[in-house]
């Protein structure tokens, strides 16, 4: 298991004849703080690194700033609108994406397709049943590469498989985090769930997941710090590929 991302993106500028059109922004959502739902608006300002200003789901350290879904799903399961609670709805099919995908929104945003949102009891709620079975409708996962403004109607690009890619397995994804933290520093399960782009119920399995590492790299992640000397690890590097 190697420490993520194994592979460099090239820059940003070198990408220009590898961009392909795919379709065009539909919907944009930004849902801010304890907000109980998501606002419908016609632009918002991408943050290079973060997400969304404003939004809830906006953070340095995690994978899954943005999420994306598409017209496609809503027709398919007839769902009312806004059930997903993705930022972004699309006119081209979202499952189509995978993870190390670039997409360029209008002439400036650039966003990292990470992996896909796994359906879960929130969901559930929302539309009765439909857990067992939207499997990659649920929508594609995002990290803001390039900040600028958002709108709503631009047109969408893709570049595939430029960027490192992440598992769709959970489990991999912890390990991965894991392995990335510096020898004399540690991560809090807290921090390790976000940077893993899972809830922190999952916290509760990660002594098993990390028991398949080698034992002095599990013991870099733990409930509160132990051992003189030791500095808790901010995650710098792990999602270093932020481009101009």
């Amino acid at each position: 298991m190697f420490p993520f991302p194994s592979t460099p993106l090239p820059p940003l500028a070198a990408l220009h004849d590898r961009w392909q059109p795919i379709g065009s922004l539909q919907t944009l959502y930004v849902r801010a703080g304890k907000a109980p739902e998501p606002r419908s608006v016609a632009e918002a300002q991408a943050i290079g690194g973060y997400g969304l200003a404003e939004d809830r789901h906006a953070s340095l350290l995690s994978p899954r700033q943005l999420l994306i879904a598409d017209n496609g799903a809503y027709r398919r399961w007839g769902l009312a609108d806004g059930t997903l609670r993705e930022n972004l709805r699309v006119d081209f099919p979202a499952r189509g994406l995978a993870s190390g995908d670039l997409l360029r929104i209008g002439s400036d945003v650039v966003l990292w397709i990470t992996f896909v949102c796994e359906p879960c009891r929130l969901l559930e709620r929302r539309a009765p049943g439909i857990v067992a079975n939207i499997g990659r409708d649920r929508g594609m996962l995002a990290r803001v590469l390039r900040g600028g403004t958002i709108r709503r109607g631009a047109e969408i690009v893709v570049c595939r498989a430029i960027a490192p890619a992440f598992s769709d397995q959970w489990q991999q994804r912890v390990q991965q985090v894991a392995c990335a933290v510096p020898e004399g520093a540690w991560i809090s399960y807290r921090q390790l769930a976000e940077m893993a782009g899972v809830q922190t119920a999952y916290c509760r399995a990660f002594p098993k997941v990390l028991a398949q590492l080698p034992a002095p790299v599990a013991a870099r992640v733990r409930s509160q710090r132990s051992g003189a000397g030791e500095a808790p690890w901010s995650g710098a590097g792990f999602f270093g590929m932020a481009q101009d």
